[in-house]
Formats: C-alpha cells, sequence, structure tokens
C-alpha cells in the first residue's frame, strides 16, 4: 500500500508533521477528516497531503511518513457509492454524480470522485453545500481514440446540462501526472499537465514518462 497518488484520502496516527498547523485543524478535527494525497516531491517514506476544513477557504499542505497511515481510500473505492450515496447529503453535485456513473462505468476507465463530494463520501463530514462542484478523476493511460472521445464529451455535457446545472472540475491522470478535460476538450495547443515534479505546459500530456 505504498504507492500513494494525488486524490488518495488517508488516515494517520497522530498529528501531521506540522508544527504550524492551522487554529481550524484540531485535534477533534484530524481525527475524524482524511488527508489528501496531493502531487508534490517528498523524501522517501514522506507522503505529500494537504488538509481541509469545513470552509473553502480551509486548506493547509504539509507531509505524513507514510509509517502513519492507519488508512487508505482511494477514488476508485469512492466510484462504488456513486449510484447509491449515504443518506443525509443533498446537493446538486451528487445528483450529478448519480446521473452520470453509469456513463463513467461504461468507459471501462478507472474512475471516481475527488474534492468536497469524494471528501464527504469517504468521511461522512458536513462538507458539501448545495452548489458544489463536481471533482472527477479518470485514469487514462494512453490518448483516447474518436469513440473514447466522444464518451468523454457525453460525460462533461451530462454533469452540466441543465437537469443538473453543476460546475465539472475532470481532471484526465495519464499515469504521470493529470489535466483538466476541459482544456485539452477545448482544442488548446497545450495543455498544463501537473506532475509531482511541477506542472508542464505539453501538446500531448500522455507524452510524458
Amino acid at each position: 500500500m505504498d504507492a500513494w497518488r494525488a486524490h488518495d484520502l488517508l488516515w494517520v496516527s497522530g498529528l501531521p508533521d506540522d508544527a504550524c498547523l492551522p487554529a481550524w485543524a484540531d485535534a477533534a478535527w484530524l481525527q475524524a477528516a482524511p488527508l489528501v494525497v496531493r502531487r508534490a516531491s517528498s523524501a522517501p517514506g514522506r507522503i505529500p497531503v494537504g488538509l481541509r476544513g469545513r470552509l473553502r477557504s480551509e486548506r493547509h499542505a504539509c507531509e505524513v511518513e507514510s509509517s502513519a497511515v492507519l488508512r487508505r481510500v482511494t477514488p476508485e473505492m469512492l466510484a462504488r457509492l456513486a449510484h447509491t450515496p449515504p443518506s443525509g447529503f443533498d446537493c446538486t453535485a451528487l445528483d450529478a454524480l448519480r446521473l452520470v456513473a453509469p456513463l463513467l462505468d461504461a468507459t471501462g476507465w478507472a474512475w471516481g470522485p475527488t474534492g468536497g463530494v469524494g471528501f464527504a463520501l469517504a468521511s461522512g463530514l458536513p462538507v458539501l453545500r448545495a452548489d458544489s462542484d463536481l471533482d472527477l478523476v479518470l485514469r487514462i493511460a494512453a490518448p483516447p481514440d474518436a469513440a473514447q472521445a466522444d464518451a468523454l464529451r457525453a460525460i462533461a455535457a451530462t454533469v452540466t446540462s441543465s437537469i443538473t446545472a453543476c460546475r465539472l472540475d475532470l481532471q484526465i491522470d495519464t499515469g504521470h501526472g493529470g489535466f483538466a478535460y476541459a482544456e485539452w476538450a477545448a482544442g488548446r495547443g497545450r495543455v498544463l499537465l501537473k506532475t509531482d515534479h511541477g506542472p508542464v505546459l505539453m501538446a500531448t500530456p500522455w507524452e510524458l514518462a
């Protein structure tokens, strides 16, 4: 379980290795809230993570020792909850997730919810708002063919349609980094590929190996 990937959610023993934690990240919150693996370089045995609180403004970057990890939940694990999210949640993003989950399953690619939706599904904590975005990650190791590109457009259109009117942040994970589907679909000359060693502008993000 040491192949940590961006968007994985981790519960750890003790507090993150940071002497300057913000006031909102108290012991009670950190016991319940998972840490989010982020894209950054780190020393062997350490994991770059982000803390998130109840509010959008409450974010903090730090690191933890991999030996401190007690539990890990991946976006793919959370995809299993997409069709029937637990009761107690009510927001447009979850409605959109239920609607688009069959289309995502049909692609054959590994996928899962991230961001606030993934955090809430994994932890049960009240971080979602009525207007929360739907953040998704799709693991696509090679450029999609024409049919697959059509499927991606249908997924994006379903989420942002008037039925749900939800803002979508779809990230494509190539295995070497991640980029925004919206940038690629817009036909821009280059897209910003976020890697563990920093962002790179690339015409074909799958070429990085």
